[in-house]
């Protein structure tokens, strides 16, 4: 059996996450900590006792999510890797937590990418949009043909496609999309274009601190977001890593070239069960899918 490990992106947030893991392992405790040191906040009490709407400020959400599935991923004794992914942010906490970047190191990247993500979105009103039950080379064809930035952000599963882009530009692919015999071309409740060309300062803010960390060679492959490809190279992970704000999330053949390369045993770790209903579309029932989100 190969075990493939994966960890959940922004939206999985809830109240009380990590709570169990600070209450009852010291490790973990000591983890949430030295964390809140870093962030110079206590970010441990807006995760266990804050409203979902405090969880979703832009510099607690994505550390929020980060520490659950990484100090989850540190404490938990099963954790033997065959390989890894993380869906967008989630990437961060697949790198942790396979040794390619110190915990410290990537939890600083996470923090400047939440920032440096929400500066990108008040530039210019941005947004994004699923679309349902339509071929991906069609919505991939409509977007090339709208007017304005428009383009696909995650290939979640096939038949599901996120699209990112200029407000206008995403409602003109939604309602083409629609036409097209789309299920369904829903606008997403987001901040702003996540993985399109509209996150290029932020992608310049977080290559500062991107450059100046130092990357080890992790103790797997990891399947990145940018090429669906497995990395063990510190300079191709970093490479990757960079071009990762403004290039479609491809977990679709991440999963799938995870599957062909052997993985048979997925286990989501961190908070939420996203990536399990993915991984069950895409793999059906030829994998075993499991979750934790505390021990």
């Amino acid at each position: 059996m190969k075990r493939a490990y994966v960890f959940p992106g922004q939206g999985s947030q809830f109240p009380g996450m990590a709570r169990e893991l600070y209450d009852t392992n010291p490790s973990a405790r000591e983890m949430l900590e030295r964390a809140n040191e870093i962030l110079g906040f206590r970010i441990t009490d807006i995760m266990f006792e804050g409203t979902p709407e405090d969880l979703k400020a832009t510099k607690v959400t994505q550390p929020a999510i980060f520490l659950h599935s990484v100090v989850l991923a540190k404490c938990y004794e099963g954790f033997h890797p065959d390989m890894v992914a993380g869906h967008s942010l989630g990437e961060f906490s697949a790198l942790a937590a396979a040794g390619a970047m110190e915990f410290e190191d990537a939890l600083k990247l996470v923090s400047i990418r939440a920032q440096a993500m929400q500066k990108a979105c008040n530039i210019k009103p941005s947004t994004m949009a699923a679309i349902i039950a339509l071929p991906t080379e069609k919505v991939e064809e409509i977007c090339a043909g709208c007017s304005g930035i428009v383009v696909p952000a995650n290939y979640n599963c096939d038949g599901q496609l996120v699209i990112s882009g200029e407000v206008e530009a995403v409602n003109e692919a939604c309602a083409k999309c629609k036409e097209a015999g789309a299920k369904r071309a829903l606008v997403l409740p987001v901040g702003g274009a996540f993985h399109s060309p509209l996150m290029e300062p932020a992608r310049l803010e977080l290559a500062e601190g991107i450059e100046k960390t130092s990357f080890r060679t992790p103790v797997c492959p990891v399947y990145q977001n940018v090429t669906a490809e497995p990395s063990t190279d510190p300079q191709t992970i970093k490479a990757n890593l960079l071009a990762q704000l403004t290039s479609p999330v491809r977990w679709t053949q991440s999963i799938k070239r995870m599957i062909a390369d052997g993985a048979d045993y997925f286990m989501e770790i961190g908070p939420g069960t996203v990536l399990q209903g993915l991984a069950r579309k895409i793999g059906g029932d030829s994998i075993v899918i499991e979750g934790i989100t505390t021990i």
